[in-house]
């Protein structure tokens, strides 16, 4: 499953992210935000206009928006 199909209030561990889908400088900054390989996430909320753009995800004791692209180059398995 990956991120931007989990529901929200659900936690989960992301196992794998495809880097290469990602812009360089997009990669870098998630990287530097703590969304690698292990790290524990639960999606708090995700956007209301028109689409689920952004999703809302708590990382650790930090609130963080991604983009659904981004959310979907993330497989997770929930907890």
């Amino acid at each position: 499953m990956t991120l931007d199909l989990l529901p929200p209030g659900q936690s989960a561990r992301i196992v794998a992210v495809d880097w290469d889908s990602l812009v360089d400088e997009e990669a870098r900054r998630l990287r530097a935000l703590g969304l690698d390989d292990g790290a524990r996430v639960t999606v708090s909320h995700r956007g209301v206009f028109g689409g689920r753009d952004p999703i809302a995800l708590s990382v650790g004791r930090m609130k963080v928006a991604v983009r659904r692209a981004h959310a979907a180059a993330m497989e997770v398995e929930p907890l």
